[in-house]
């Protein structure tokens, strides 16, 4: 598959689909092993935080390295996309459009349940609300979240990518909220966004760690908190060809560089301040991958060699 640059090949089999379920899960159970006791993590966060629900889980957890600042983008273009009015630059009317809206790579469903009650606010009624990830433990814990917070209409799916079990043309919108750089094969995963929307659908993508200008690589500091087996990278030209392949059409880049760095800068401030406060409810191992990982990304924002993005596209 053109365009993927993985630390350990990329995956065709299902044994291989089998080894990246594996190394992504002790990634992220590494990363945020809290989140496995969701219960107690969540009491610890409404305790810091003083509010309930994805607004206050401070991004640190399950929106990546953009947190909900990055899920607001992609609402926004959701909203743009699917209200005239909003097109136009006009106000949303009432009594707005329904959607029916998939996240692919959804893990532990934060940033899905965050946008899903933006769009709500906004006026976009969403019917149904799928979340797609390839890990059980994941799924598992985002199943009992949504169950907690009576989330009917949202459904975990458990499956890759690359092979979604719902029908052709069954959604209006696919968003992918920061998870490209944990697809070996992204181009397969914009075909099969192509083949869920309907016609005139929407996808809209953030690249936040997943997209370079050109053939050269990551830095090794960069490598040692973001490792090849987990984040896998393409090139900017690649990635418009996989948008032109799976049928999309009015493809728009917008750079993300100087708003990234801006929001990686306060949000490392805020890892600092509430150090204490992070390491009590994640793990002082955590706090201190969660700081390393943000930093390593903004240097690589700084340098160039990575191209923080929003992406959206239409189905033609």
């Amino acid at each position: 598959m053109p365009g993927a640059r993985p630390g350990a090949g990329v995956p065709h089999d299902r044994r291989s689909q089998r080894n990246q379920r594996g190394v992504q899960h002790r990634y992220h159970r590494e990363l945020f092993p809290a989140l496995h006791d969701w219960e107690r993590t969540e009491r610890s966060i409404v305790e810091f935080t003083g509010e309930e629900g994805p607004a206050g889980l401070l991004g640190l957890d399950q929106m990546g390295h953009f947190g909900p600042q990055g899920c607001d983008l992609v609402a926004d273009a959701v909203v743009t996309a699917v209200t005239p009015a909003v097109a136009a630059g006009g106000d949303a009317a009432p009594g707005g459009p329904a959607v029916d809206l998939c996240e692919l790579g959804s893990g532990f469903g934060g940033a899905l349940r965050y946008t899903v009650d933006l769009l709500t606010a906004r006026g976009v009624t969403v019917r149904r609300a799928y979340g797609v990830d390839l890990v059980p433990e994941h799924c598992a814990v985002s199943r009992r979240i949504s169950r907690a917070q009576g989330r009917e209409r949202l459904t975990e799916i458990c499956a890759s990518a690359t092979a979604v079990p719902l029908p052709d043309a069954s959604l209006d919108v696919v968003v992918v909220t920061g998870s490209m750089p944990h697809f070996p094969e992204p181009g397969a995963v914009i075909g099969e966004a192509g083949r869920l929307l309907r016609p005139g659908g929407r996808l809209v993508i953030t690249e936040e760690v997943s997209l370079t200008p050109g053939d050269g690589a990551p830095s090794a500091a960069f490598r040692a908190t973001h490792p090849g087996e987990v984040f896998f990278t393409t090139p900017l030209a690649d990635r418009l060809r996989q948008f032109h392949d799976a049928g999309f059409t009015e493809v728009v880049r917008r750079d993300l560089t100087e708003w990234a760095v801006a929001l990686l800068a306060d949000r490392l401030k805020v890892v600092r301040i509430f150090r204490g406060s992070v390491a009590g409810i994640y793990g002082s191992a955590s706090a201190d991958l969660i700081r390393d990982t943000l930093t390593a990304a903004r240097e690589e924002y700084l340098a160039g060699r990575l191209l923080p993005a929003l992406f959206t596209a239409r189905r033609s």
